[in-house]
């Protein structure tokens, strides 16, 4: 059975990973999987939460120094 464009594609994107792990220990594959670390919150929530802090703090100055 012939391969399809897709799994030629896939069967080269894993022999390319196969051929960067040969020779390495696990730990030091293991290693390189751990520094990827992901953020417990996502860029969206981050930017509204600083979009309230921040601008309750703006708020706070303007009202300070116009309306003592």
């Amino acid at each position: 059975m012939a391969q399809t464009l897709e799994q030629r594609r896939r069967n080269a994107k894993f022999t390319k990973e196969q051929d960067a792990r040969r020779g390495k220990s696990e730990n030091e594959i293991k290693k390189r999987t751990k520094d990827v670390t992901k953020s417990p919150i996502s860029p969206f929530w981050l930017g509204i939460l600083a979009f309230i802090v921040f601008g309750g703090l703006v708020f706070e100055v303007l009202t300070r120094i116009f309306f003592r």
